[in-house]
């Protein structure tokens, strides 16, 4: 699709962080954007400001009834979409002793299954016009896993292996999957956006203890700009090859190589074990 064809987006998480930069540069560019929040009042500026771009829908992922009245009315009212970006999604600091399921089952349910329950709402329709982007928002640590955030990881390690089929699956009809690895962005993830297990165990001080403690004192300060990141998503979706996996920032950019040099010297070192696992070749 040429960069001067004006797209219709449908983006989740559409009142905060990306979502909201997103929306705005989209709407800027002249695309059409179905806006989406679970409150609706917090889209009210663009509603009021780009009243024949911007169609504002409450949507809350975690509900099926929501996700189908949404995709219903986007589709009624812009006949089609061609980037869905499954943004939607929040982080649970905390040991895996201390998130009590109360507490980590919501992640899943947000991050997770809501992104899963949209994107299989939109399939028909892009199978059919047989062209589309699907963005979905992962994280580093859908990459590498850290003490602290390990229902966060488990989600977004998810989202990454559900993308990887995804992609395979679509590829011969013509739609890309595009998977978004940022590192520390400045956004209200680390603040309003982020939560913390309420049971703290002081054995888990030095590893998830110090997770608990990065949320504190680096929230406005992360090195990486949201502007930028969102930039760089839209020049993706512009992309006539889209990248399988967008790795945003210097810090998770470092940080998944320095993973990746890891990896080769352990299956390096391993390698013998790891093929002589196999029943003997025939003779």
């Amino acid at each position: 699709m040429s960069e001067n064809i004006q797209r219709v987006w449908f983006i989740t998480g559409s009142s905060a962080g990306f979502g909201r930069i997103l929306t705005d540069k989209a709407l800027r560019r002249g695309d059409k954007v179905v806006a989406t929040a679970r409150t609706i009042e917090h889209l009210a500026d663009f509603a009021a400001n780009y009243p024949d771009l911007c169609l504002t829908l409450p949507l809350d992922v975690t509900d099926a009834a929501s996700v189908d009245s949404a995709v219903s009315q986007a589709l009624v009212h812009f006949g089609h979409i061609d980037v869905l970006v499954n943004n939607a999604g929040y982080g649970l600091a905390g040991a895996i002793e201390e998130a009590t399921e109360a507490e980590f089952m919501p992640v899943f349910e947000t991050n997770v299954f809501g992104l899963i329950r949209l994107t299989r709402a939109l399939l028909p329709q892009f199978r059919k016009q047989r062209s589309g982007n699907i963005v979905n928002l992962s994280s580093i640590a859908g990459l590498i896993g850290s003490p602290g955030w390990g229902y966060y990881n488990a989600s977004k390690f998810a989202v990454n292996g559900f993308s990887e089929a995804l992609a395979a699956e679509l590829a011969p009809l013509g739609i890309h999957v595009t998977i978004v690895e940022p590192g520390p962005f400045r956004t209200e993830f680390l603040g309003r956006s982020g939560q913390e297990a309420k049971l703290r165990i002081a054995d888990y001080d030095p590893t998830a203890g110090k997770t608990r403690e990065y949320m504190a004192d680096q929230n406005g300060k992360q090195k990486g700009d949201p502007v930028k990141a969102v930039d760089a998503i839209i020049a993706a979706v512009d992309a006539p090859f889209p990248p399988r996996h967008l790795v945003l920032g210097s810090v998770a950019f470092n940080r998944f190589h320095q993973r990746l040099d890891q990896w080769k010297q352990e299956l390096a070192a391993w390698q013998e074990t790891s093929l002589g696992a196999d029943f003997p070749e025939a003779e």
